[in-house]
Parts: C-alpha cells; structure tokens; sequence
C-alpha cells in the first residue's frame, strides 16, 4: 500500500525510549508475546505526541491524542501481536513507523473507545505501508479543523481503496474487513478448485466464485 510519509512539527516532538518492561506492565503479555518483543524489536521511542498543546487542534471524543511510535527491528518482520500488545498498553490511537536498514514502513489500526465500556479501546484490523527509504520527502500534516479528521486523514492513507462519497471512517473499515474475508474465501475456493477433479464439482465451484467476484467488486467500489 502507497501512503504518504508526513513531517511532525518540531512543538509535538515527545522522543522519550519507551522501554519494553513498561510496556508489559500494562498489556500483561503472555510469555509467547514476550519473546516476540525480544526476537524482533530493537528499541520503541515514543516520538510525536499529537495533542491540543502541541499542534493547536482540539480534542474530540475518542481522540484526545495521537500518538507516533518509531520501533527499531531487528528484522524486516514484526508479529502483529507485538503491536497490539503496545496498542493495549497505551489508551491513545498510535501511527507505528517501523525502521529497519534505512527504511521506514507505517503501520496503524483503527483504534477506538468501546461502546459499551469508555474505559477499554477496540483495536481493528492492522493496515501498512510499503516499505519507503527513510530518506523519502516527508509531506506537511493534512488539514483538519480538530485531532478526529486529523486521525481519520492520516488513517485513511493506508487503507487499500478510497471511501465512497460521504462514508464515514467507521462504515469504510467495516467494508475493508468484509473484503478481506471474501478475498480469503475466494483465495480457498480458488485453490479448491484447482485440485478438484470432477466435472460437475468444478461447475458448481465456478458459479460459486462467480458469486464471489460480484460481491468483491461490489464491497471494493
């Protein structure tokens, strides 16, 4: 996914070593998760925080802040559970730029307050960037009249296919996710059908991805 890479103002630099222990103390990791951080994350430094002091944009509910994390890795490859342990850990919407050989890739979920309980976050579906040389023109931050269109501007960038006129965020990430999981049927229905030997089999596969690619051009368009 193409995204664009965005310049912070120097006012909401926060550039504080987010040590790992701290991290655990508030997700609880399991033992497995642990390692994960030990195997594949060189270092977390909180470095922007995007809040009404720092950039002069009003909260809004459910957006108090935005948080930018930079993780140093030790590979290319980061579990996405290490991400949504720190997700657990920090009550913010956070913007992961994951650095590894001179390259920069965004990652980010969209993060939001439980209905039902204001207290607790829903962390959806991650969505990434390619991987960029960390030397790539940086742009200015979009404008936004409050830190909600900032969030959903900037989340926006990453997501695979543009909105439908007047969608709100919230109702385009329901249909990404609803894409995704038709694409992984079809992919299992297609790979079905590449091993099924009976004609009649293969007729009524056939129609069923047929069924399947107009409800994929459907939810992507």
């Amino acid at each position: 996914m193409s995204a664009v890479l965005f310049h912070y103002p120097k006012q909401a630099l926060f550039g504080r070593v987010l040590p790992k222990n701290k991290i655990y103390q508030h997700a609880s990791p399991s033992p497995a998760v642990k390692e994960l951080f030990v195997q594949q994350v060189e270092q977390i430094i909180w470095q922007y925080k995007l809040a009404p002091e720092t950039i002069n944009l009003s909260a809004k509910p459910g957006i108090p802040e935005i948080q930018i994390f930079d993780i140093s890795l030790k590979s290319p490859n980061l579990d996405e559970a290490v991400l949504r342990c720190i997700d657990k850990a920090i009550p913010y919407p956070i913007f992961f730029q994951l650095l590894y050989n001179d390259r920069i890739k965004i990652v980010a979920a969209y993060k939001r307050i439980n209905e039902a309980d204001s207290e607790k976050w829903v962390v959806d579906g991650y969505f990434a960037s390619d991987w960029y040389p960390q030397v790539k023109e940086r742009q200015a931050l979009p404008v936004a009249l409050d830190l909600g269109l900032l969030y959903e501007q900037l989340l926006r960038q990453l997501l695979p296919s543009p909105p439908r006129a007047g969608e709100p965020l919230k109702d385009q990430i329901e249909r990404l996710s609803q894409l995704q999981s038709k694409q992984n049927e079809y992919q299992k229905l297609e790979a079905k059908l590449h091993k099924e030997k009976q004609f009649n089999r293969k007729v009524e596969l056939n129609a069923q991805l047929r069924t399947l690619k107009a409800a994929l051009h459907a939810l992507k368009y």
